[in-house]
C-alpha cells in the first residue's frame, strides 16, 4: 500500500470558481428524468394557458407518447453499439498502444481530448467509452504522473464539444431519416441529408475550430506539480483485467465461443454495404441511421470475436441506455402538445414561438438567439434528439419564414446543443462509470471549456450563417 501523498495545492481563480460551481450543481440538480417530467407539466400548462382545454391536452399527451418509438430504439442503439465496439479486445489493445504516445502530463490531457473529439465525429457513444478507457490506460503508466480529473474531463470532450457535428448527430440523423420524423415536422422541413447539414464546409470548419479550441484549453488547464491528483491518490482501481472465460461444459456451447458465425454475418453485412454504395448516392447511404447502426452493431460482433463475448459486452452496455428509453416518450409527448394542442385562434404553443422567432429577423441575430435558446433549454432537457423534436417544429418554421437555410439551422442547433453538456452532468454518467469518478471531479474542467466555447460558437454560427442561401424544403 502506498503512502498518502502531500495535500494537493488549492486551485485558484477561475478553476477554483468552476470547482465550487460543480459542487453546487451536483448537490442541487435533480436527475435529468425529473427535468423531463417537469418539462411535460410546464408545456401542458402553457398549452392550457394558450387556450387548449384540459381534455385536449390530455388526449394529445397520450396520443403522442409513442410517436418516437423507432427513434428511441435508434438512439439507444447508438450508445449500445459504441460501447460494444470500444470495449472489444482489438480496440482495447489499440488503446494500450496509443496510451504510450504522450510524453508529458499536459500533452497526455490534450492528446485524450483530441482523440475523444475525433472519435466522436464518428460515434459519440464510442467516443465516451474509448476516451474513458484511454484515460485509464494513461493513468496506469508508471513513468508519467497525470491529473486523473483532467484526463477524465478530456475524455468527455467528444460529447461536450463536437459530437452533434459528427455522423451520430441525433438531429442530423433524424432529419435525414423520413420514417423517424413526426409528420408535422416532415411537412415543414422535408428530408435534409448530411450534404445539407454536417458535411457542409461551414459545419466542418466549425468542428475543426472547436476541436482545436478544446485541445488548447485542455492543455493549458491541466494541473501541474503538486496540484496533480492521480487516480491512485483518488482511490480509483485501474485494474482492467478481464476474467477468464468459463470452461465449456456442453457441446452446444461450441458455437457460443466460435468466431465462425460472427465472421459470416460480418461478410454478409459487408456485401450489403457494398451494394448500397453501388445502388444509391453516397450521401444517401451515409445519412441512413438504420444502416449506420446495423454496420456498427455487426462491427461490434466481429470485433468482440465470439457470440458469448458479444452478449457479455451487450449486458454491460445496456444500463447506459436507460435514460434514453424512459425519457424519449416524454419528449415525444411534449412535442405533440406543443404542436397539436391548439388554443385561442386555432394556434398551438409552437405556432406562437415560431411567430416570436420570426419577429427576430434573419441573419446573425436569428442564429445567435436560436443558439442561446437551445443552450438554455439544453440545461433542462439534456437530449440532442429528444430536444430537437421539441424545438424543431417552431424553430424550423421560423427559419423558413425568415429565409434562413434549413440545413444550417440544424447545425445552429447542433453546435449550441453541445454547450450545456459541459455544465449538465447527465451525459457524463456512462463515462463516470468507466472512470470510477464523480461528476464534481470533472465539471470544474468542463466548465472552463464552456466559458471558452460559448463566445466562439456564437460568433462562428453568426459569421458562417451569412455564407448560406435559403433553399425551400423539398417534400419527401
Amino acid at each position: 500500500m502506498s503512502t498518502s501523498p502531500a495535500a494537493p495545492a488549492q486551485e485558484k481563480g477561475l478553476a477554483r470558481f468552476a470547482q465550487r460551481s460543480a459542487a453546487w450543481t451536483e448537490k442541487w440538480f435533480p436527475d435529468a428524468y425529473v427535468f423531463a417530467l417537469a418539462g411535460v407539466v410546464i408545456i401542458c400548462a402553457a398549452a392550457m394557458i394558450n387556450g387548449a382545454s384540459p381534455a385536449n391536452v390530455a388526449r394529445t399527451f397520450g396520443d403522442g407518447f409513442w410517436d418516437l418509438t423507432a427513434f428511441t430504439l435508434q438512439m439507444a442503439m447508438v450508445v449500445l453499439t459504441g460501447y460494444i465496439v470500444a470495449s472489444s479486445p482489438p480496440v482495447a489493445r489499440l488503446i494500450e498502444r496509443i496510451a504510450t504516445v504522450p510524453r508529458t502530463a499536459r500533452g497526455a490531457v490534450a492528446f485524450v481530448a483530441l482523440l475523444a473529439c475525433l472519435v466522436s465525429m464518428l460515434n459519440w457513444g464510442l467516443s465516451m467509452v474509448f476516451g474513458g478507457l484511454l484515460a485509464r490506460a494513461i493513468a496506469r503508466r508508471t513513468d508519467l504522473r497525470v491529473d486523473y480529473r483532467a484526463l477524465g474531463a478530456a475524455a468527455y470532450m467528444g460529447l461536450g464539444a463536437v459530437w452533434a457535428l459528427g455522423l451520430s448527430s441525433s438531429a442530423a440523423q433524424l432529419q435525414a431519416t423520413p420514417e423517424s420524423l413526426p409528420p408535422e415536422l416532415l411537412e415543414i422541413t422535408g428530408v435534409l441529408d448530411f450534404g445539407a447539414t454536417i458535411l457542409t464546409w461551414q459545419s466542418l470548419t466549425l468542428a475543426a475550430v472547436l476541436i482545436a479550441l478544446t485541445v488548447a484549453v485542455s492543455w493549458f488547464s491541466a494541473p501541474q506539480g503538486q496540484a496533480i491528483r492521480t487516480a491512485e491518490e483518488m482511490g480509483v482501481d485501474l485494474d482492467d483485467t478481464v476474467a477468464e472465460t468459463e470452461a465449456r461444459t456442453r457441446p452446444g456451447e461450441w458455437l457460443e465461443h466460435s468466431r465462425i458465425l460472427p465472421i459470416l454475418i460480418g461478410l454478409l453485412t459487408l456485401g450489403w454495404l457494398v451494394l448500397q454504395f453501388v445502388d444509391l448516392p453516397v450521401l444517401t447511404v451515409v445519412s441512413s441511421l438504420n444502416g449506420y447502426l446495423m454496420v456498427f452493431l455487426v462491427l461490434g460482433l466481429v470485433l468482440q470475436g465470439t457470440p458469448r463475448k458479444f452478449l457479455d459486452a451487450t449486458m454491460k452496455a445496456v444500463p447506459s441506455t436507460a435514460g434514453v428509453l424512459v425519457q424519449f416518450p416524454l419528449y415525444a409527448a411534449m412535442a405533440a402538445v406543443l404542436t397539436r394542442a391548439e388554443g385561442f385562434g386555432g394556434v398551438s404553443v409552437s405556432g406562437h414561438l415560431a411567430e416570436l422567432f420570426t419577429d427576430i429577423g434573419g441573419g446573425g441575430a436569428f442564429a445567435v438567439v436560436i443558439a442561446l435558446y437551445t443552450a438554455l433549454l439544453g440545461l433542462l432537457v439534456p437530449s440532442g434528439g429528444g430536444k430537437w423534436l421539441v424545438e424543431a417544429p417552431y424553430v424550423m418554421q421560423s427559419a423558413t419564414d425568415v429565409h434562413m437555410n434549413l440545413g444550417w439551422t440544424v447545425q445552429i442547433y447542433n453546435a449550441a446543443e453541445a454547450l450545456p453538456n459541459l455544465v449538465n452532468p447527465f451525459f457524463m454518467l456512462p463515462l463516470l462509470a468507466v472512470l470510477g469518478l464523480r461528476a464534481r471531479d470533472l465539471v470544474g474542467f468542463t466548465f472552463l471549456q464552456f466559458l471558452f466555447h460559448l463566445p466562439v460558437v456564437l460568433l462562428l454560427l453568426w459569421l458562417l450563417g451569412m455564407t448560406f442561401e435559403f433553399v425551400p424544403p423539398v417534400a419527401p
